[in-house]
């Protein structure tokens, strides 16, 4: 089969390695606008049941995805001059230039064809049996027939920037600063030994209150680790590179299709979905969409039946996922509801921000009812465990009765 991966992000090039193990005789050829090394962004963040999950597929990848992430198990938020600490699920923070390196050499050594600095038009699609495009949220072929695939954008409305740092965090850190203008807050996790990621957001009008629509990139980043001092450790925040301009502050836009696929042309990763960044999830996603695509195409004997087989199942997993995303952003967007709460309860309260029920109780009811059910999936728990012991040494205690 001949296949053409248009975009060198993390599902296309995942997705030609895994067609290429299971058929060498696979003719794969990815292509790619920028120059190699040229991607954006800092770090991402996975956890361990993608790791889980790529060990199956492809061990030598994985193995080397392991060896150059960074790992944490607990979460910290500072809120204003308090803060607080919990244990968590293990997290992994890796650069996104290290990801892709490690991605495209594997590519490579099994190989795939890879064409960088190499723009593909939808007016001129490549020969192939399989067009994937992995052209990201920005897909020039999705455009292209956004009336056949049902594309949908809907825009939240709080600003962010994703910005770099000095700091390699230690867990995954949230920061909460109250202004004069509103609250303005950051998530940061590490993805190397001196590099750490920091997404900053907080409401419209608090950008507009603090300038930080209208300051260069140096005054804004200034002003940003000022605000941010406890929770960067008096480390500095790092924009993009000069010719980009000020720093880039945006509002997230969700990314839904009704099909993802035109005959033989089909979308993976964030030119197919987007979810909202504050779950952490759009790489998971774009590797799980290629492990789908892959599974989909060896198992089915024509491309068109592997094709409705992948939109189905991945539409039906990402619902998940998009729920707790929009639960998720909403809970920010509604975030000074919750910031009058204890440290503890906040931050108890941030990590159950996917329930759908949250935004519809009283934050204090809802974490008391919170922890009530969970002591009482304890005391199950305990119940369970302790029965067939409490059982077993009643039986012993009987038959040592009996003997003696």
């Amino acid at each position: 089969m001949k296949v053409a991966c248009v975009g060198g992000g993390p599902a296309g090039l995942y997705l030609s390695i895994l067609l290429k193990l299971q058929d060498p005789s696979h003719e794969i050829t990815v292509h790619e606008r920028g120059p190699e090394g040229s991607t954006y962004g800092w770090g991402v963040t996975y956890w361990r049941g993608l790791l889980d999950r790529l060990h199956l597929h492809d061990p030598e990848s994985a193995r080397a995805l392991d060896e150059h992430s960074v790992r944490w198990n607990e979460g910290v938020a500072h809120v204003g001059d308090r803060t607080v600490r919990h244990a968590g699920d293990q997290g992994f923070g890796i650069g996104r230039h290290r990801l892709l390196e490690i991605l495209a050499d594997r590519a490579r050594s099994l190989g795939v064809r890879l064409e960088y600095a190499h723009e593909v038009t939808a007016d001129r699609l490549p020969e192939a049996d399989l067009v994937v495009a992995a052209d990201g949220v920005r897909s020039a072929l999705r455009t292209r027939y956004a009336g056949h695939f049902g594309t949908e954008m809907t825009a939240g409305r709080n600003c962010y920037a994703w910005l770099g740092t000095t700091k390699a965090f230690d867990a995954f850190t949230f920061g909460f600063t109250e202004t004069d203008h509103g609250w303005i807050w950051c998530y940061g996790y590490g993805y190397g030994p001196d590099r750490g990621t920091c997404v900053v957001e907080c409401a419209p009008e608090t950008l507009t209150g603090l300038g930080l629509d209208r300051a260069d990139e140096a005054e804004g980043l200034i002003l940003l680790e000022k605000l941010f001092a406890d929770a960067l450790d008096g480390h500095r925040l790092l924009g993009r590179s000069p010719a980009d301009g000020g720093t880039p502050w945006r509002t997230f836009r969700t990314l839904t299709n009704r099909t993802w696929y035109r005959g033989n042309l089909v979308l993976v990763g964030d030119a197919a979905h987007t979810t909202h960044y504050s779950i952490g999830a759009g790489t998971t996603l774009a590797l799980e969409d290629a492990i789908a695509l892959a599974g989909a195409l060896r198992e089915l004997p024509t491309v068109p039946q592997a094709l409705a087989r992948y939109e189905r199942e991945r539409k039906a997993a990402l619902l998940p996922a998009q729920s707790a995303a929009r639960y998720s952003a909403q809970w920010y967007e509604n975030l000074p509801r919750y910031l009058r709460l204890p440290p503890e309860e906040m931050f108890a309260l941030l990590g159950q921000r996917h329930s759908p029920l949250l935004p519809h109780l009283p934050p204090r009811l809802y974490h008391r009812l919170d922890r009530a059910a969970g002591r009482l999936t304890a005391l199950r728990r305990a119940k369970r465990w302790l029965g067939p012991r409490i059982a077993r040494a009643a039986q012993a205690r009987a038959g040592a009765g009996r003997r003696g």
